[in-house]
């Protein structure tokens, strides 16, 4: 299937937008809002984390989430008829397709493994001390993860991006 170029330049603009979305989203996470969470439970004589926890954290995820699907999703569409090629790591394609293993690996962790534990942690489910402690654990791990595994990902989408056959040249 091959896109006009109105066409794929949406696709290229919900990608990058919900991708910048996504990525500035983990680092949020990962650099501002665990830090402050555990100064907040450090301070005895202050408010705490609820207001973190109650209002930033839910709205936080929910657009960390979705982003993530949709960032998906929208490479895959500028993937096009080049999906399988990308992924099965044929030689024209094997930098776009680490890339693109690299974000579903991501994208996995945000649904499988980082949401049903917030929703633990937060309180949404319901969930013993103990169980939370092990969520914030998991969750803790995967994010950490994700931050990493960003890097690498950006780096060998970008590189891919150059393939003439996925810019439209």
């Amino acid at each position: 299937m091959e896109y006009g170029i109105e066409i794929g330049a949406l696709f290229r603009w919900v990608h990058v937008v919900a991708g910048v979305a996504w990525v500035g989203l983990l680092y949020y996470f990962n650099l501002v809002q665990v830090p402050a969470m555990a100064a907040a439970a450090a301070d005895q004589g202050g408010p705490g984390g609820a207001g973190i926890s109650k209002y930033v954290a839910p709205r936080a995820l929910f657009w960390f989430r979705w982003s993530a699907l949709v960032t998906w999703l929208a490479g895959a569409a500028l993937l096009g008829p080049a999906f399988v090629d990308a992924f099965t790591l044929q030689p024209a394609y094997a930098a776009i397709g680490v890339g693109a293993w690299l974000g579903t690996i991501m994208l996995l962790n945000v649904w499988g493994i980082i949401w049903p534990n917030q929703k633990r942690i937060l309180g949404m489910v319901p969930a013993s001390d103990e169980q939370k402690a092990k969520a914030r654990r998991l969750a803790f791990l995967a994010s950490r993860t994700n931050t990493m595994l960003s890097i690498p990902m950006l780096f060998f989408m970008v590189n891919g991006l150059t393939h003439k056959a996925l810019i439209g040249l």
